[in-house]
């Protein structure tokens, strides 16, 4: 069935002038995207294609041209549109970060990591580094794999927030198997980069450890 077969108010771009964005489900924003189907196939399918292939939205906004390339039908101009509105997401999320305090928007937080974490399939610990008004200077990535207390090296983390004129830091890292709940591990570490950083006047404010559904913050449970 083609789109313009469907009842008028189940049609995503008329359902979404009708009733705003937030009525539609995530196939349905991709549809609009996509524009057309191929034959065998509405837009509205390959929307849910797409989410089914890749884990759903969290899984796009880490998905590439190439990838995407194997979903037929998806030709060099759909793609680049795809990828370019993922990115403009994050942007706008690191944008917002950027011109007020961080923790004025507590939520902002926790769904720009999720974008920019949520769905590695690898361990990455990453930093954000604030100024003296807690707005965003930059994320950085800055280890990957098994992170332990011995993989994730405190000076390299004290050298970037003295070469970014860093006031505070909150800290991030993945856990891809899913579950958000911190462990010792994380615990300890937490701790060891707590201290070195107070060696040069750095803050530690929070550490979120991030999955594809949710951002976990060891400050609001008692572990900083």
């Amino acid at each position: 069935m083609l789109l313009k077969d469907l009842p008028e108010d189940a049609r995503p771009r008329e359902k979404l002038l009708a009733r705003g964005a937030g009525a539609l489900g995530d196939a349905e924003l991709l549809a609009l995207l996509l524009r057309s189907g191929i034959p065998g196939k509405n837009a509205l399918q390959m929307g849910q294609e797409l989410l089914d292939n890749f884990g759903g939205v969290a899984g796009l906004l880490h998905t590439g041209p190439q990838a995407l390339k194997s979903i037929k039908g998806l030709g060099p101009a759909k793609r680049a549109e795809i990828v370019a509105v993922l990115e403009l997401a994050r942007r706008a999320l690191a944008a917002e970060l950027k011109d007020k305090p961080l923790f004025t928007s507590p939520q902002c937080v926790r769904d720009y990591l999720q974008l920019q974490l949520g769905s590695r399939q690898h361990e990455i610990f990453a930093v954000l580094f604030l100024d003296s008004q807690h707005r965003l200077i930059a994320l950085e990535e800055l280890f990957r794999g098994t992170l332990t207390q011995t993989s994730v090296y405190p000076r390299e983390v004290v050298i970037r927030a003295l070469a970014l004129h860093a006031a505070s830091v909150v800290l991030a890292h993945n856990h891809p198997s899913g579950s958000a709940q911190p462990s010792r591990a994380d615990e300890t570490l937490t701790h060891t980069l707590k201290a070195a950083l107070a060696l040069v006047d750095v803050r530690v404010l929070d550490h979120f450890v991030v999955t594809s559904t949710q951002a976990v913050s060891m400050a609001e449970l008692g572990l900083l």
